[in-house]
């Protein structure tokens, strides 16, 4: 898996979670509607510094490079993210990834949830607030995204933290429908009936009818080939391999 370095939002390869020194960061957010920096953007962009000698974190989007000074911060070498961290250009690369998400999820130091429609000074806990009513909580990839991690922080739009995955747990439990036992790890959420850990899911969104599956399999530990066309047929498939 590509990784960013913090301190100059360089790509770096990984073959597996335990290879990155140190440990990695890992973020959890939603789409922008303007579209987000692709892997081969953020090479290009390291490429002409190497020839300027300037640093390319100076250069990438405000998320990238808000991601990157974040992690920094708090002492990570490393971080992870879907946009720029996937070669999306190869069907191969983009089936290892969705097919280890989760794992690289579940192995990182710290998870950040940036939720660019809270704001800081938002109170999550009250009712109907900015929190309780973030896209977020509609997504299905962020599922395995709350799921997955030890340690998530929830970030506002202006990278102020709102507060932890424990600190929110009862808050979260009434808008995911999980139970907080799971959030909490006082119970084993990959323990919960099949039934259970798809009503979690039944509500939540996809841009992509494929991702229905594909977001989903982390979370039954079920490894599948993504043929992206496929439609519907990949939840077909996903059905098949939970009833073998």
């Amino acid at each position: 898996m590509w990784l960013l370095s913090t301190h100059r939002a360089e790509l770096h390869f990984f073959t597996e979670p335990s290879a990155v020194p140190g440990g990695y960061a890992i973020l959890s957010h939603t789409w922008s509607a303007d579209g987000e920096q692709t892997l081969q953007e953020v090479q290009g962009i390291g490429a002409e510094c190497r020839r300027t000698e300037s640093n390319p974190r100076e250069l990438v989007g405000e998320k990238i490079r808000r991601c990157c000074e974040l992690a920094e911060r708090d002492g990570y070498s490393w971080i992870w993210m879907d946009t720029c961290c996937i070669d999306k250009t190869s069907s191969t690369e983009l089936s290892e990834a969705i097919n280890s998400m989760f794992t690289w999820y579940a192995l990182s130091e710290v998870c950040y949830a940036y939720l660019e429609d809270v704001h800081a000074g938002n109170d999550p806990h009250a009712e109907g607030s900015e929190f309780r009513r973030a896209r977020w909580h509609t997504r299905g990839w962020t599922l395995q995204e709350l799921l997955a991690p030890a340690f998530l922080v929830f970030l506002s739009a202006e990278w102020d933290t709102l507060g932890t995955k424990n600190d929110l747990s009862e808050t979260l439990q009434d808008c995911s429908g999980i139970h907080r036992g799971y959030l909490t790890r006082e119970g084993n959420f990959l323990e919960a009936p099949i039934a259970t850990r798809m009503a979690w899911a039944a509500d939540r969104k996809t841009t992509r009818a494929e991702d229905e599956a594909y977001c989903l399999l982390g979370l039954f530990g079920i490894t599948i080939p993504t043929l992206y066309g496929e439609g519907r047929q990949g939840f077909q498939r996903l059905q098949a391999e939970l009833a073998r």
